[in-house]
Parts: structure tokens; C-alpha cells; sequence
């Protein structure tokens, strides 16, 4: 597999673009499946230690730790929570009656998220999912906050900024679940009938028997990551470009949706 895009390196560590797919660490049910870890220990050496992780059908940021000082004063920052973690998704809004009960936001007047709201659900395992989590409530459950913006609304789609204040595990995805906005194309916690469709957006398209999702991945990208660099000790941001696959979405988003006779992709 070719090595992914370096974003930052220095002697302290190493800031890699990681693409959808690709596991960080090797995983317990996909045994023999090169991981980025793989990868980077490959380039860098077996001293390297990854110090966060990303879903894997994920992408963006992933911070590696050269060396053992450098992994413990990131790990710290990690663990204090003073790590500034952005990540962008396009998310399908559901109607207001399939909502996921309290912990769905008030809706605008026009049925839309609001422009900005919070979800503070402890998560946990899923003891009858191996690999999943669920929202937990009892000790069972970590406590788990993520702050979103929306960015752009488009009737039946939105893209989101969000801002996970702790790090669980499928935190954004199912949090974003509860507001009632599933990640597009979330296998896992998603609404599998919402599709993004040319075909949903433009009425004169043609070849619908052919069709594709204009996004078919998880529609989820860990844009920015901000800490403080263990050698200089001087806050620094390392910065992922959105895939390419997200602009075309986007700019058929923004054609079609505003206009008017716009239908949703259910049509």
C-alpha cells in the first residue's frame, strides 16, 4: 500500500493524512490487514506509537509520537483534554418524528438543526455488537461530549462542524445518530435508506438504473488537530484538506438543493 501523505514531521513526531479504509492499528477481527501503524513503524521504526486513533472508515489527522518523552507529553494533552479536534461530516436529517428521543435538539422552525447545539451522552460498549458502541447510561457508560456548528443546510442534508470535547470511540457518529443527523453512509449508526443521489437533487437527471451515491464512504473527515509540539512547546495545528469526493457532494449540494423544486433524495 502506498505510504499516506505526510502532513508535518519533525524529530518529535509525525502528522500523516490517513485515507478511509485504512484501520490505525491492527484490529482483533481483521487479522492479517496491513494497518497505518503497519506503515509507519515500516518507515519510521517500532519506537513509533500512534497517540489517538480514527475510525477507520474515517479520514484525516492521525499524531504519531517518535519517541516515548514525546508520545507522554502528547498523550497528556490528550488525556487533559486540551487537544482542539475538528472534524467535518455531511449528515442526513432525518424527520422530526424518527428522532432518537431526549438527546435530539430542537428543531428550527423550517424542521432543521439548529445552528449550533451539544450532545452530552456517556457511551460504552455494545455487549450484544462486538466493535460497536452505544449510548450507555450507569457506570457502564464514559462521559462523552461533542459540540456541533452547522455549516451549511441543505433540506435533507447538512454539513456539520464537531468538535468532540472527550475521545471515545465512535463518539461524533453516534452522537450526531442521536441529534437525529446520521453520519452519511454510516454503516453502523446511520439511516441506510438516506443516499445521496444526483437524481434526488436534479429532476432532469438521467441514468438513474446506473446511478452511484455521489459520496459512497463515510462521510465523516478529522480536519484539524491542534496541541502543543512537545520539543518547542509552542501551539501548533496540523490540517487535512477535505477529500475530493466531499467537494463533488458538496458542489452538487450546492447547485441543486437551494433551488427551487429541489426534491429530497427519497423521491
Amino acid at each position: 500500500m502506498t505510504f499516506p501523505y505526510i502532513l508535518f514531521e519533525d524529530e518529535f513526531l509525525v502528522a500523516v493524512d490517513k485515507p478511509c479504509g485504512l484501520a490505525v492499528a491492527p484490529e482483533r477481527r481483521g487479522k492479517g490487514a496491513e494497518s497505518l501503524m503497519d506503515l509507519v513503524r515500516g518507515r519510521f521504526g517500532h519506537q513509533v506509537a500512534n497517540v489517538h486513533r480514527l475510525d477507520t472508515e474515517a479520514s484525516g489527522v492521525v499524531l504519531c509520537a517518535k519517541n516515548k518523552p514525546a508520545l507522554d507529553f502528547l498523550s497528556g494533552q490528550f488525556q487533559s483534554k486540551t487537544v482542539r479536534k475538528v472534524h467535518l461530516a455531511l449528515v442526513a436529517v432525518l424527520p422530526a418524528g424518527r428522532l432518537a428521543g431526549a438527546a435530539a435538539p430542537a428543531r428550527d422552525p423550517s424542521g432543521g438543526l439548529p445552528a449550533d447545539f451539544s450532545i452530552d451522552l456517556a457511551l460504552g460498549e455494545d455487549a450484544e455488537r462486538p466493535g460497536r458502541m452505544r449510548v450507555s447510561r450507569g457506570r457502564a457508560g464514559k462521559p462523552s461530549v461533542t459540540r456541533f456548528h452547522v455549516l451549511e443546510s441543505f433540506g435533507r442534508f447538512a454539513w456539520i462542524e464537531c468538535r468532540p470535547q472527550t475521545g471515545r470511540t465512535h463518539q461524533v457518529r453516534l452522537h450526531l445518530a442521536a441529534a437525529g443527523a446520521p453520519v452519511l453512509n454510516d454503516a453502523a449508526y446511520g439511516d441506510p435508506e438516506s443516499l445521496l443521489l444526483l437524481s434526488g437533487l436534479k429532476r432532469s437527471y438521467k441514468g438513474r438504473d446506473e446511478e452511484k451515491p455521489l459520496l459512497s464512504r463515510l462521510a465523516l473527515h478529522a480536519g484539524t488537530l491542534g496541541f502543543t509540539h512537545p520539543g518547542s512547546r509552542e501551539p501548533m495545528e496540523v490540517v487535512s484538506a477535505l477529500p475530493k469526493e466531499f467537494d463533488v457532494a458538496l458542489k452538487y449540494l450546492r447547485k441543486f438543493s437551494a433551488r427551487p423544486g429541489a426534491r429530497s433524495d427519497r423521491a
